[in-house]
């Protein structure tokens, strides 16, 4: 499998397999940045899964975030805590749209960040899959910060 850090430049302290390891250990949603048709950057909060290379998120055909990746597919993201000690990663690539179809990336963002696929927003998602589009984002650029040393956490 290919390594995310062998497709996209890295700067920052941490090294890759540091980098690798928040990612696939993370369930802090994505700030997925893009740029919507008037021109304004929107950012949207999505789940993610690391797939390397890729971060991979869902989101439905008829959502607003696809109509500006369709226009658009250049994106900044950045996936960090709100609360200290403050770290994470943050980067831009390239986003594409794939039709959901039978892949099983929907029950695995609701197994990582729901725990079941029983729950009733679960049931809710799975209900829609039909229309769900795969957000496959390739980083071309990625940047770690921690300051979890300077705030006396680490």
């Amino acid at each position: 499998m290919e390594s995310l850090m062998n497709a996209a430049t890295l700067n920052g302290p941490w090294t890759k397999p540091e980098v690798e390891a928040f990612l696939e250990q993370s369930t802090i949603p994505i700030r997925l940045a893009t740029v919507a048709q008037d021109q304004f950057p929107r950012v949207i909060s999505l789940w993610f899964l690391y797939q390397a290379p890729s971060l991979c998120c869902v989101t439905h055909q008829s959502s607003h975030l696809a109509r500006m990746l369709e226009g658009n597919s250049r994106v900044g993201f950045e996936i960090s805590g709100d609360s200290p000690p403050y770290h994470g990663i943050r980067g831009q690539g390239e986003a594409t749209l794939t039709p959901l179809g039978d892949s099983s990336l929907l029950r695995e963002l609701l197994l990582r960040y729901v725990g079941s696929l029983e729950s009733p927003f679960a049931q809710w998602l799975l209900s829609r899959a039909e229309g769900e589009m795969i957000i496959t984002i390739s980083p071309s650029r990625l940047f770690s910060w921690d300051y979890r040393e300077r705030m006396g956490t680490s």
